[in-house]
């Protein structure tokens, strides 16, 4: 089964989606023609987001500072949240389709190295290209220090995906998320192709073995969006599609959290993904069974014993 389907931030959706083997598909259609420039439907959204970042700004959402003094942290809060996010998913199948609906899951991680390509729609500006692709290098250059896991930005032979689409490319992206992701399926293709505009960006991993480990992932990120919600797209969507897939309101300081108020990975946040790498823990684990390595990590994060 395909995916991890997340969706997270009051506008960035993360649709966390793990499973099992690829389904047949039938042919992928061919792609409708991108147009000469951006339709009025997309500058409208363009306006939009620039709205949105702007009164999220105003009242302190977005917040780039990693946590601080307001937003203590423990081994106690660590172990809690990361055992939330970790062993839960935000999607859960219900009949043929794909409901918001939280259910419990296994740990998720990847085994073998992660590595991640940006993809740009014919519409994006090349100066939104440079940018972008600079931000998911730097993104990718963090994650591995934090993790210990290889993981690099690369030109070719990618694994992680990270989509960058106007309104009209996103909409007419299947062919492209079945290249990507063999075996992603119609139900998870649909949610990315009819994202509302209360979703600014989503991800998609597969497990193929349905045993915890992850082979591909793409990250879809709305191109309208203005350059500070972009980049906590990117910073959400990447890391989650790294195993972390759930989101709660509880999660703080996190970008785990529908509540926008952190746009950048948080401490607490580099912790989790230390957490969810170390040997320690195995992909396929449940809450349960990963329970007392969880408490054991979590108590050395903080001066305990190792």
């Amino acid at each position: 089964m395909v995916g991890v389907l997340t969706t997270g931030l009051a506008g960035c959706d993360q649709m966390s989606l793990f499973g099992g083997g690829p389904q047949p598909t039938p042919p992928p259609p061919a792609p409708a023609p991108a147009p000469d420039a951006p339709s009025a439907e997309s500058l409208e959204l363009a306006d939009y987001y620039e709205g949105v970042e702007q009164r999220q700004r105003t009242l302190g959402l977005l917040r780039t500072d990693g946590g601080g003094i307001d937003t203590p942290i423990n081994s106690a809060r660590l172990e809690r949240t990361f055992t939330q996010i970790a062993f839960a998913r935000e999607f859960t199948d219900v009949g043929a389709a794909l409901v918001r609906r939280e259910s419990d899951s296994m740990l998720h991680r990847w085994e073998e190295p992660v590595r991640i390509a940006t993809v740009f729609g014919a519409q994006v500006p090349d100066m939104q290209r440079a940018d972008d692709r600079a931000s998911v290098q730097r993104f990718a250059a963090r994650l591995a220090r934090v993790t210990g896991h290889p993981i690099a930005y690369v030109e070719r032979a990618a694994n992680f995906h990270v989509l960058i689409l106007t309104e009209e490319e996103r909409r007419v992206s299947g062919p492209t998320l079945r290249r990507f992701i063999p075996g992603i399926r119609q139900q998870e293709i649909d949610v990315i192709q009819d994202l509302n505009r209360a979703s600014y960006c989503v991800v998609v991993a597969s497990d193929p073995a349905d045993d915890g480990r992850l082979t591909r992932a793409v990250a879809i990120i709305r191109a309208e969006l203005p350059p500070l919600l972009r980049l906590s797209c990117v910073h959400e969507e990447i890391a989650q599609g790294l195993g972390l897939a759930n989101d709660s309101a509880e999660a703080r300081p996190s970008i785990f959290n529908d509540d926008d108020e952190f746009g950048r990975l948080t401490t607490l946040d580099e912790l989790m993904l230390k957490m969810l790498y170390d040997p320690r823990l195995r992909p396929g684990m449940d809450a349960a069974t990963a329970a007392p390595t969880v408490a054991i990590l979590a108590g050395e994060a903080f001066g305990g014993p190792s």
